[in-house]
């Protein structure tokens, strides 16, 4: 499959983005400190608490490296192999304990943005020199790979709140410093079984945010940030925070549908319930 995504990632990370990491990564730690049991299920998972925190700082520290230049193996970008990947590392990284783990993943959060070159000041950005880092799901620039972090935070984030029956920390605003990484990875994680033979153009707005396009033309797809030019064949209205879970496998579409979190109009709106399933989740 032929995949593009046209997006300048090079440069300064995104304003607030550095405070953004920091922030998820104490929120979680807040989640997790004096938790006496982390053997609680995380529900639709097969992670415990314990594991899935785990498997949070095993991450930040993964992507630590990564943003300092060091090489960092782990599987190949596909779901399988990412998922062998993290049973791996789990078995080897013993610690389940909720305070230690909620201390290590607001360390490696830190030392990631001390990697980057970012500040402690308020929206401050830094230096983000150097070869692209090779990631989990493909090279990526540095400000991507930053937005590739807080949007894994989230993710888990949302699971361990959930399963601790605590309110989560996903945001409209975090949703928008998620954008980069969600539109660069959109076409490497674009499931070829699903968009085999289909023909569409989607613009997607999300609700108080941004837009963006996707095309596909037989199995290739393209990304385009921004409103595209021309006639779209959908149009899907999002609530932001909707959109990131429903992205990341967390929110069942058709119970956003129901909420009113997702409209969609055009001359073929049937499209809409669709999208969703043209993806893996990351």
């Amino acid at each position: 499959m032929h995949a593009t995504v046209r997006q300048d990632s090079r440069g300064p990370l995104p304003e607030g983005l550095g405070q953004a990491i920091r922030g998820t990564a104490e929120d979680i730690a807040a989640l997790l400190r004096g938790v006496p049991d982390t053997a609680v299920p995380v529900p639709g998972s097969e992670w415990t608490v314990g594991e899935a925190a785990a498997h949070l700082a095993l991450a930040n520290e993964l992507m630590a490296d990564l943003a300092a230049g060091r090489e960092r193996p782990y599987g190949d970008g596909t779901p399988q192999s990412l998922a062998a990947a993290n049973a791996q590392s789990l078995t080897e990284f013993g610690e389940r304990r909720a305070d230690p783990l909620a201390t290590m993943i607001t360390e490696q959060a830190e030392v990631f943005l001390d990697a980057m070159g970012a500040t402690t000041a308020e929206g401050a950005t830094g230096a983000v020199d150097g070869p692209a880092p090779t990631t989990p799901l493909g090279p990526l620039d540095r400000p991507v790979l930053a937005s590739y972090l807080l949007t894994h935070m989230l993710g888990h984030g949302y699971d361990l709140a959930l399963a601790l029956g605590r309110p989560h920390m996903v945001d409209r605003a975090r949703v928008g410093l998620c954008m980069p990484f969600m539109l660069s990875v959109m076409p490497r994680v674009a499931d070829t079984a699903a968009t085999a033979g289909l023909t569409a153009r989607y613009t997607i707005r999300l609700r108080g945010g941004e837009a963006f396009g996707v095309s596909l033309t037989d199995g290739a797809v393209q990304v385009t940030p921004g409103t595209p030019v021309g006639r779209s064949d959908c149009t899907i209205l999002l609530d932001p925070v909707a959109f990131l879970l429903i992205a990341l496998g967390r929110l069942n579409p058709w119970r956003a549908i129901a909420r009113g979190q997702v409209i969609a109009w055009g001359a073929r709106p049937w499209l809409a319930p669709r999208f969703p399933t043209l993806f893996t989740a990351p």
